[in-house]
């Protein structure tokens, strides 16, 4: 399954939104939305763009990125909308029209919803608001996880002025099998890009194998690049058991009910030096179990604690949330979630 990264847009100012307003609308012009569609992805922007300069003068940003389907083609797009704002006290109530914080006539998040395939919001005072608007194709619209699946997402983003993002990841879902990898290039911009891809496709042809396997077969076949770390996870709904092997600074935790498990990587590094004896790190799976794993694009101490309620939400939600709350901005980003679809 083909994955891209987020394309970022900041907004600073009042003057950067009709450049942001164009730039979106071709991208989904060129994933082949109708004239019909895109007039709705247009409004969902003007939306998000209106939310972002009331309640956040320091600004925020929007994450936006083709979605895609198991066969490779353009299914859709997700829309991320951040900021570190006051938050709201009362998120559900703002979904109501007429219902502002800031005066206005209250319809901005309430059509955002309505015009959405896919919504979601999480706020909280004194932390700020994320929000989620996914569009698909009308021939695609059967691309959502199934019930009873795993459902799983991520943010990756460049570093500020790259253009080529250094991290990756990949997942192959055998049956109820899922087998996820996640990828950090050494360095950043093009040449940690092809490190991490090359990884990624020869991972894709090894997830059968355990996770410490599947490290050694990358290992091996990444030598001619600048190397990578990295980390496969395997999730099997049907046993209820999670595997994990890393090694590098990809980081990991599986929340679950009462537990928070973290998942710890050797030293080294893929294509170079790597442990001469890996093990895979067994843990329990069920369905209240949230799995996330992130690059070191991400400060390692955040705690989902101080975020009543956000395990609940669609995985690109929790991911925007610590991207927004914990990113270096000075690093590739990557923050991938996996929960169960219910």
């Amino acid at each position: 399954m083909p994955f891209s990264a987020h394309q970022r847009f900041a907004l600073t100012d009042r003057s950067f939104a009709y450049t942001l307003k164009k730039d979106i609308h071709k991208l989904a012009e060129s994933l082949g939305f109708s004239t019909a569609q895109l007039g709705r992805i247009d409004i969902i922007v003007s939306e998000l763009i209106s939310n972002l300069l009331k309640h956040t003068p320091q600004g925020g940003e929007l994450l936006v990125k083709p979605v895609f389907g198991d066969d490779g083609a353009a299914a859709g797009i997700e829309l991320l909308c951040l900021d570190t704002g006051p938050g709201m006290r009362d998120p559900l109530r703002m979904l109501e029209d007429g219902v502002s914080t800031a005066g206005s006539k209250g319809e901005g998040l309430g059509a955002v919803r309505r015009l959405s395939d896919d919504f979601d919001l999480f706020s909280q005072p004194a932390t700020g608001t994320a929000i989620l608007s996914r569009l698909f194709l009308p021939e695609t619209s059967g691309t959502r996880p199934a019930p009873h699946s795993l459902d799983i997402r991520a943010v990756m983003v460049p570093k500020p002025g790259e253009t080529f993002c250094g991290d990756n990841w990949w997942v192959v879902n055998q049956g109820g099998r899922y087998a996820i990898a996640a990828i950090d290039g050494l360095g950043h911009g093009e040449e940690a890009y092809l490190a991490s891809r090359e990884a990624t496709e020869v991972f894709a042809r090894c997830a059968h194998q355990t996770p410490g396997q599947a490290l050694v077969s990358i290992h091996e076949a990444i030598r001619k690049t600048r190397g990578a770390v990295g980390a496969v996870t395997v999730v099997d709904l049907e046993t209820r058991q999670s595997s994990f092997c890393g090694i590098g600074n990809i980081m990991g935790k599986i929340h679950a009910a009462d537990t928070v498990k973290s998942l710890i990587s050797y030293n080294g590094m893929l294509g170079n030096n790597r442990p001469s004896v890996l093990s895979d790190h067994p843990n329990a799976w069920d369905p209240s179990s949230l799995l996330i794993l992130h690059s070191d694009g991400i400060k390692a101490r955040w705690d989902l604690g101080k975020y009543p309620g956000l395990k609940n939400h669609d995985p690109s939600v929790i991911a925007g949330v610590l991207y927004k709350d914990f990113t270096r901005k000075t690093d590739d980003v990557l923050v991938i979630a996996a929960k169960h679809k219910k």
